[in-house]
């Protein structure tokens, strides 16, 4: 993504300013430029899965069932002698690192995608406030000349 600086995002909001166009026009074209917003379409079949599963997986209920699974698992090979996995639990440990392995990377890749969105927002964000920003100006200068008049008016 590029880096947007001041002069840029000015530069961008207001490319379609002419140069006959009073303050007025210029501030009602700020304000119909509309900003953008993450495309939710261009979300791929992984990128959505590796929401779900980070989703899932960050629960409570996740943490909760697989303890609760663990425990299962551990009493069960602890109380039969002829278990397929006795103490020290070998095959649970390569069961968990498997699991493990296989979750990061799909956690990560939902968190870079969340910062992606959480990127785009922050642009939009910016972009917002500073229309925000020209239109107050533009009030402020608006009102500076009313007083102004009103001073005048007022020494006559």
């Amino acid at each position: 993504m590029k880096k947007l600086t001041h002069t840029k995002i000015i530069n961008e909001i207001l490319e379609n300013v002419r140069d006959d166009m009073d303050d007025e026009e210029i501030i009602h074209l700020v304000l119909e430029k509309t900003v953008s917003l993450p495309d939710k379409s261009s979300t791929t079949k992984g990128q959505k899965l590796a929401d779900i599963i980070a989703k899932i997986a960050g629960s409570w209920t996740f943490i909760i069932i697989f303890v609760i699974l663990l425990a299962t698992w551990m009493i069960f090979n602890l109380i039969f002698k002829n278990s397929i996995d006795p103490y020290p639990f070998i095959l649970l440990n390569l069961i968990l690192s498997c699991v493990a392995a296989i979750q990061a990377p799909i956690i990560m890749m939902s968190q870079n995608r969340q910062e992606q969105k959480d990127r785009l927002r922050n642009e939009n964000d910016y972009k917002v406030n500073l229309k925000t920003e020209i239109i107050i100006q533009d009030l402020h200068s608006k009102l500076d000349e009313i007083i102004e008049e009103l001073k005048k008016n007022n020494q006559d």
